[in-house]
């Protein structure tokens, strides 16, 4: 597998770097320690037992759209295969870099493959309709109420009540941006899935500051098309 980026966007994980020696310069070593204590302590639990992996099917679901409108996943989705990715919302800087590369250098790929790409967290519609705007995003970003397509696949999460207080000392609380008004947040999800929903390819981040790379998707989505070999 690759993992060279393009000439035009970095991996993700140079531009994490990059985003983070800006981010602890600018709130200081105390408030990084406890976003650090935070992802430290994401990675030693790891990946619940109960989450989404290859071979599950995702249930249908109710989302919706950044005008408020309801629609299913299965429409969205359509008769193809389908990337689907689950964020944290418009707030998370780490979301929207992932987001702005996909964009850039994903979706051009399966478009020429047939493959849809939707984005999903459990924010309101206007935050939805926020991370279109920031990402000049193409592609559909939904709104999942509650997390209750993020419960049913095991990815469903809260932020450390440390964290949350240097939230709110950097002006912000998760609640206002989530549709429930609750701290409820997805791990960062990729999933892709077959024509049937069923899924071929599950990669869950418990420490939200890494993200699914471009090429390991491709890798997924070229299996997933790779003819059957023929019995002996």
């Amino acid at each position: 597998m690759s993992n060279t980026g393009s000439a035009t966007t970095p991996r993700i994980a140079d531009q994490v770097n990059e985003f983070n020696e800006g981010f602890t310069a600018q709130i200081g070593p105390e408030f990084s320690k406890v976003f650090d204590d935070e992802q430290s302590a994401l990675r030693a639990a790891g990946v619940p037992a109960d989450a989404v992996q290859p071979g599950d099917t995702v249930v249908e679901a109710t989302l919706l759209t950044p005008q408020g409108a309801e629609v299913s996943l299965a429409e969205t989705v359509g008769a193809g295969p389908a990337v689907l990715v689950f964020y944290r919302g418009s707030w998370c800087p780490y979301c929207n870099l992932t987001l702005k590369t996909y964009q850039a250098e994903l979706l051009p790929r399966l478009r020429e493959r047939g493959v849809a790409l939707v984005a999903i967290s459990p924010q309101t519609p206007d935050g939805s309709e926020a991370s279109v705007t920031n990402g000049s995003l193409e592609f559909p970003v939904l709104s999942d109420p509650g997390n209750v397509l993020a419960r049913a696949l095991g990815i469903r999460t809260e932020p450390s009540a440390e964290a949350r207080a240097v939230h709110t000392e950097l002006g912000f609380d998760v609640a206002d941006s989530n549709a429930d008004a609750t701290g409820d947040i997805p791990f960062p999800t990729v999933l892709v899935v077959d024509h049937d929903g069923t899924v071929v390819f599950a990669d869950v981040h418990t420490d939200y500051t890494t993200r699914t790379e471009v090429d390991e998707i491709i890798a997924a989505l070229d299996l997933l098309e790779a003819p059957e070999s023929p019995e002996a």
